[in-house]
């Protein structure tokens, strides 16, 4: 075809066109000018006279063209600063006009150089707008262009809108604003409605995704946006922040899926206080289970309290491998100088980690390295336990030898009153932890507890958008399970502000809202994703939510405190100090002891008895489907 060719000629021959196409202007609206003042349609004689003119406006046209540099300008860039250059064209062209008729003393009326102007401005707006639309027309562009909204008519909306008439894969239609003074304004020539008009607009024009353009706003705000959104057929992108924007080099390379922390419905917590960044300001900082989703997440927020030295301990070689590149590229970014030390080595290997510990000179320890996901750890409970209590109860004892300043121990809220290996294996951790403190006179112990993290290795989430894409179903265990949720950054933040706070001994919660309910959040993301939930009795719709029946282990609920009223109030009004029971030094010897013979003799049924009597609130769920 024609067109596709003429969009696969190299760029220098495009600007090539675009210059001859404005050099043939300059002549064109020349000669309109002479026929405009002389009422003539074919004023040939005056042209004849003034021949010199046309020939000298062609070779000043020529430079100044160049300099405007018009011919770099793509045809589908035509915005308010294009504008203004074909209008400074125009002026440089007549004023050229005026120069040449008055300096070679030329025939003819002095109006004509005004006239000449103000064509060549007109007839290169419009020349350049009726190519587009003829390449659009006849490359079929419009129909293979996915049409979309836009939601917010302000300086990032109309930004958004231009940078999208450059794009092949998006065609704005209209604008959608909570302005009512601008309703029927046209803007950057689209047309501005109300959200009232948005569900009706979608059907007309066959709206396929809406782009959330209001990169200001809160996120209270925003959520309520995407929920009402997320009531119609479409998929729901939103724009970041100004500095994300930036950071991620364009309008349309920021724009991204709705996250699933945006369904949550509640505001972020605020974590960055002064606190944080004094606690490891030029400390040396290790950080056990550096690869892992929150271990990864620790060492970057670690950056921005400036710690003279962080240490990477990881099993697992690749994880380590990724974390320390992504670290490092991350320090170089940000101008930092500190020191990252990578290690291989396991928690439950006491002289690597004591080694370590001396050979570094650590100050702060952050053990995030656990086994974590419910199923796996239900299926090889042995491995889970000598992972998360022995491998703890090594690096702490470790610490407490070494007289390490904090050591801060990532749970979670499967600990309180756990149903399974996993949660029981974090109880026993905390009961560790809480030991050693007693008889801890340097270090100072504490304890993290939170809720499910969004996008973290094993959520739900990411399961439910590659479940989604494959078209579903998407699977639930339960109609009724409930769980708390938190971002990475949260978690991360969290566990950062415990070692600020740390007073020895404490258990640290944070305030996280209201449980959600998961076939809530399953049913949100596929509205958000553009599909519709099926219904299973009509059979309509696009993706089946199917009920699978809890897994080995798993609970309705999840809680973050064994005793609700042992809380006390800290610094942070969203971070709590829980007080809770624990064991006797004799106990926590025994248990730990019970435990090792367990795995000893690698028997699975004599560590449930230990977890049986040693952990409070521990109970086999019934398995309901």
């Amino acid at each position: 075809m024609f067109v596709e060719r003429l969009l696969a000629l190299p760029r220098k021959t495009k600007r090539m066109i675009l210059f001859a196409m404005d050099l043939a202007l300059i002549v064109v609206s020349l000669f309109a000018a002479h026929a405009l003042r002389y009422g003539m349609f074919f004023p040939l004689p005056m042209v004849k006279d003034n021949w010199i003119l046309f020939a000298s406006m062609v070779v000043i046209g020529g430079v100044i063209l160049n300099v405007m540099r018009l011919p770099r300008v793509k045809l589908h860039a035509m915005e308010h600063g294009v504008i203004l250059r074909l209008g400074a064209t125009a002026i440089l062209l007549s004023l050229s006009a005026m120069s040449v008729c008055f300096i070679l003393d030329l025939p003819g009326p002095r109006s004509v150089p005004l006239i000449f102007g103000a064509l060549f401005f007109l007839l290169a707006v419009l020349a350049r707008v009726s190519v587009l639309s003829l390449l659009i027309t006849m490359g079929g562009e419009r129909k293979a262009r996915v049409p979309v909204a836009i939601y917010g008519a302000g300086s990032a909306g109309i930004q958004l809108a231009a940078a999208l008439r450059q794009s092949r894969e998006a065609r704005p239609m209209f604008f959608i604003d909570d302005n009512p003074n601008l309703y029927g304004l046209l803007i950057n020539g689209l047309h501005v409605y109300g959200k009232d008009s948005l569900e009706s607009l979608i059907e007309k024009h066959r709206i396929e995704r809406v782009l959330v353009a209001m990169p200001s706003i809160g996120q209270d705000v925003r959520s309520v946006i995407v929920k009402r959104l997320a009531k119609m057929s479409v998929e729901v992108m939103v724009l970041p922040s100004y500095v994300d924007i930036m950071a991620d080099g364009g309008m349309i390379n920021a724009l991204r899926p709705v996250t699933p922390d945006e369904l949550l419905g509640r505001e972020k917590v605020a974590l960055d206080i002064p606190e944080i960044a004094k606690a490891y300001a030029g400390r040396t900082v290790m950080v056990t289970g550096a690869g892992g989703s929150i271990g990864s997440e620790l060492c970057r927020q670690l950056l921005n309290c400036t710690p003279a030295k962080i240490v990477l301990f990881e099993r697992s070689e690749f994880a380590l491998y990724a974390i320390d590149r992504d670290l490092r590229a991350l320090a170089a970014q940000m101008g930092l100088s500190l020191e990252i030390v990578t290690r291989l080595g396991s928690v439950t290997d006491r002289q690597r980690v004591q080694a370590l510990v001396r050979e570094e000179g650590v100050e702060i320890i952050l053990h995030a390295a656990a086994y974590k996901h419910v199923p796996l750890v239900e299926e090889n409970e042995l491995e889970g336990a000598r992972n998360n209590v022995l491998g703890t109860k090594t690096v702490a004892e470790v610490a407490l030898e070494e007289k390490i300043e904090r050591f801060i121990l990532i749970s979670t809220d499967k600990a309180v009153r756990p149903t399974n290996i996993m949660g029981s294996t974090k109880r026993m951790a905390e009961l560790v932890v809480q030991d050693l403190q007693t008889r801890s006179t340097d270090t100072k112990f504490s304890m993290v507890r939170f809720g499910n993290v969004l996008g973290s290795s094993g959520s739900v989430l990411p399961l439910f958008e590659s479940q989604i894409r494959a078209g579903g179903p998407v699977t639930v265990t339960h109609e009724e399970v409930t769980r708390f949720f938190m971002t990475i950054p949260e978690a991360s933040r969290l566990v950062l502000l415990a070692g600020a706070y740390a007073e020895g001994g404490d258990l640290f919660v944070l305030d996280m809202g209201k449980p959600q309910k998961i076939i809530n959040i399953a049913r949100r993301m596929i509205n958000l994703s553009g599909r519709t939930v099926k219904d299973p009795e009509t059979g309509e719709g696009d993706i089946e939510i199917k009920v699978v029946g809890l897994r080995p282990g798993e609970k309705l609920y999840e809680e973050l405190l064994i005793d609700d009223d042992s809380l006390v109030a800290t610094p942070h009004p969203k971070i709590m100090r829980a007080q809770e029971n624990m064991l006797s030094q004799a106990d926590v010897t025994a248990m730990l002891q019970e435990i090792s013979a367990a795995i000893e003799v690698d028997d699975s049924n004599q560590l449930r008895e230990v977890i049986q009597a040693r952990v409070e609130g521990y109970h086999q769920p019934a398995q309901d489907t």
